[in-house]
């Protein structure tokens, strides 16, 4: 089944917000093993909508569309869609009093205009929301399928998990059940080389991707039941493994805070930052993981030399001789972060992410990360080699890295 996303609505062809939807829809499309060939974005224009749905009906055989399904009167997706299909929409009196009810429990009236949204396609199939007043729909025509979405991503994400997978599970017949392999440490071509033969393979396919200091690979299996379709997940994972096994951090898609967070939690310890050019990035990352208070005892952003000194305990030769972005001076914000808090380990940053700042010796992109364990302190040097316009990535990959740190030490006791 190949398929084709269209985006619905002027703010996002103005650029006005960030198409977050089809990026999310792309990457769930890929795991069921469904083939994106296009994206489009229009307008809240009826003409150009009946054109770009029409000509995506025309060479897809499923057609996404998200956003337009609001109150107001420039909503129009389900109304031109069912047109340009030739189906009918009606009024749903059951959708018509969850939207009721959905007001009622918020302490608010329900305005007139959200009547429309209770009007749906009269064979078509109805996909509830439960964060919103918007249900999603599906038509079916000539061998077509249109599903229209809402556009606000906390209800388009549970209602295409919820509601919407089932849904195409059965028109792609089977089980597609997909896995991700993260690594850490080696680039996207020199990872696709060393499994090349994997990458060729029809089912399971196996899928490279690329993100800021990272590498991943996709591993999708289709079969009659789950269980098989894990197993043979299960063996492609395991060819990788011999090849690749001294980058990979996860192979269940766990991204590099949340295999931190675990490693902490099953081994009941914590963790403390010293944060100077990542400005508490890694704080940040760590927090957003579910749990991680029982295990994150606190970060401090020492940007200035004085708080490097005065709360980390920094010594006034370091700065002298080495200066604030050396090893010297990570090691120290690291040990002091340590012994500040109650934590088994701290992790340390400091570096130049540039814009400006770097000089020959210690250029834009040098950071120093440093972490502090039970006996010990390492710390190791990062030189991303960007400098111009990258200062988001070196941060990122700054605090990629210092995760990394943690996972690897966890990694080496564990075997």
């Amino acid at each position: 089944m190949n398929c084709e996303i269209i985006g619905v609505g002027t703010e996002l062809l103005l650029g006005d917000i960030l198409n977050t939807d089809a990026q999310y829809l792309a990457r769930e499309l890929a795991a069921m093993g469904i083939g994106l060939h296009y994206q489009q974005v229009v307008g809240d224009n009826p003409q150009r909508m009946r054109e770009c749905i029409s000509n995506a009906l025309e060479r897809s055989e499923l057609v996404i569309l998200t956003g337009g399904l609001g109150p107001t009167a420039d909503d129009l997706t389900k109304e031109i869609c069912c047109e340009v299909m030739g189906e009918e929409l009606v009024l749903d009196e059951a959708i018509l009093e969850n939207i009721r009810s959905y007001f009622v429990s918020r302490g608010r009236a329900m305005s007139e205009n959200n009547r429309k949204q209770a009007y749906v396609p009269k064979n078509g199939t109805v996909f509830r929301n439960a964060n919103g007043t918007a249900p999603g729909c599906a038509v079916e025509k000539d061998g077509k399928v249109a599903i229209m979405l809402p556009g606000p991503p906390r209800e388009l994400k549970p209602m295409f998990e919820n509601e919407v997978k089932p849904y195409l599970s059965e028109k792609t017949g089977g089980i597609i059940y997909s896995r991700q392999v993260r690594t850490f440490g080696i680039g996207e071509s020199d990872m696709a080389s060393r499994v090349a033969d994997l990458l060729e393979g029809e089912n399971p396919t196996v899928a490279p991707y690329a993100k800021d200091g990272e590498a991943l690979l996709r591993v999708t299996a289709k079969a009659q039941t789950k269980q098989q379709a894990e197993e043979m997940c299960d063996r492609i994972i395991g060819k990788i493994s011999e090849r690749i096994g001294e980058f990979i951090y996860s192979t269940d898609g766990a991204n590099l805070e949340e295999t931190v967070v675990r490693l902490l939690l099953k081994n009941g310890k914590k963790l403390a930052l010293a944060e100077s050019c990542t400005g508490g990035y890694i704080a940040k990352r760590i927090t957003d993981v579910v749990g991680s208070s029982a295990v994150f005892e606190y970060g401090i952003v020492s940007y200035s030399n004085e708080v490097k000194q005065r709360l980390l305990g920094v010594s006034t030769e370091t700065f002298e001789m080495y200066t604030e972005v050396s090893e010297q001076c990570a090691a120290e914000m690291a040990q002091g972060a340590k012994q500040l808090s109650n934590a088994d380990f701290a992790l340390s940053v400091t570096g130049i992410s540039g814009p400006g700042g770097g000089s020959e010796d210690k250029p834009v992109g040098l950071s120093y990360i440093g972490f502090a364990y039970p006996g010990g302190v390492t710390v190791k040097e990062l030189r991303t080699g960007k400098k111009e316009n990258a200062r988001e990535y070196n941060r990122y990959v700054a605090a990629s890295t210092a995760l990394h740190m943690l996972i690897e030490y966890f990694k080496g006791r564990e075997g």
